[in-house]
């Protein structure tokens, strides 16, 4: 599960984490949220330092309007898979993720989920982050990895 483009460091970082063993991936991406998020997402920034970056969160686009660049980012993510020698396939989530992440993992049989995302103090201060949540609903074990900011 991921909220972003995966950059090259994210690619190798998680192709590797299995050593030389054979992995295919299923990935999912859900397209930025409404404007509720808005606020946690620029808490996050300020408490990463990143002014620049909470200042510039109302200019990112939302709901249907950011449904176009998520479809180019998970494609950009599942090429970059593909071209370091791995299997995968993804979706943009419809619906609720933590519904879509359940289903998709009874459907293909995962062994493990991976939730690739960047720091969420606030979510993951109260343990309503995604992998936090996906623990007690995936039935497989969740690891969380935080995104390499750049490419």
């Amino acid at each position: 599960m991921i909220e972003k483009a995966l950059t090259s460091a994210d690619v190798e970082f998680v192709t590797t984490l299995h050593g030389d063993e054979q992995v295919s991936f299923q990935v999912l991406l859900q397209p930025r949220g409404d404007q509720a998020d808005r606020l946690l997402r620029a808490i996050d920034d300020l408490a990463l330092g990143e002014l620049d970056e909470a200042t510039r969160e109302g200019e990112t686009p939302e709901g249907e309007e950011a449904r176009e660049p998520g479809r180019r980012a998970l494609e950009v993510s599942l090429q970059a898979l593909r071209a370091a020698g791995s299997e995968a396939e993804g979706r943009l989530i419809e619906e609720h993720p933590l519904d879509a992440l359940r289903a998709l993992v009874d459907e293909v049989g995962a062994d493990e989920v991976i939730v690739l995302t960047d720091p969420h103090y606030v979510e993951e201060f109260f343990h309503r982050d995604w992998a936090s949540r996906a623990r007690h609903k995936v039935g497989v074990p969740v690891l969380k990895l935080f995104s390499h900011a750049k490419a």
